[in-house]
């Protein structure tokens, strides 16, 4: 029988989980910005909304605002410091919205917990690199093309995808769309992938690299 990598615990292990992120590891939680307004309104996908290629890992997911799992971008639109999701700016992508880490909970909370999101107006994304975590939203279709199926596999390399999900197809990736910059070395490296989704796990677990 196949055993998980993740299906372990010793006594020694730090694990913490939220609705949409397990933290294996982290370096810095960063609580440092303050949400946008749209943070607790977007759409979930927010730019790429047809059917096709909608993630199936947001099946089922009506909530609005970011997400636990996310990618946090900087979002000079509403001012200095503010953080959020993705968005295009006269209808293009810009090259000023850039991904800072991963979003440890969904801005508008869960049913039956406090709402330090909607309180606060802050919302605490990982960061630095060597931070290990496991999310359950992710791009599992191509974002710009055809809506084929993306599969995932130890090594490969993430970046932060034009609905501001993880993804390991650089096409993808926000800062490709930019004008001018769809070359493979504009994107950030969002992190490598540790252990790929499978039958055992159904969390993209990966090592960041931001």
């Amino acid at each position: 029988m196949a055993l998980s990598p993740l299906g372990g615990q010793s006594s020694g292990d730090f694990r913490e989980t939220s609705a949409r992120v397990q933290i294996f590891h982290v370096v810095t939680r960063n609580s440092v910005g303050v949400l946008t307004p749209d943070a607790f309104t977007q759409a979930n996908p927010p730019i790429v909304t047809a059917g096709a290629n909608k993630s199936t890992t947001l099946a089922g997911i009506t909530k609005a605002g970011v997400l636990g799992g996310s990618v946090a971008f900087t979002r000079y639109d509403y001012g200095n410091g503010w953080i959020g999701g993705p968005i295009q700016i006269a209808s293009a992508y810009d090259a000023k919205i850039r991904p800072l880490g991963i979003f440890i909970n969904d801005a508008l909370g869960n049913a039956f917990e406090n709402t330090p999101g909607v309180a606060s107006g802050r919302g605490p994304y990982v960061c630095g690199s060597g931070s290990v975590l496991g999310v359950a939203v992710y791009e599992t279709k191509i974002q710009i093309g055809a809506s084929t199926a993306l599969t995932y596999s130890s090594g490969d390399l993430v970046y932060a995808s034009v609905n501001g999900l993880l993804t390991n197809r650089v096409q993808d990736a926000y800062e490709y769309n930019v004008s001018g910059q769809n070359q493979v070395y504009f994107p950030a490296v969002m992190g490598v992938v540790k252990v790929a989704p499978d039958a055992n796990n159904a969390l993209l677990v990966i090592d960041l690299r931001v």
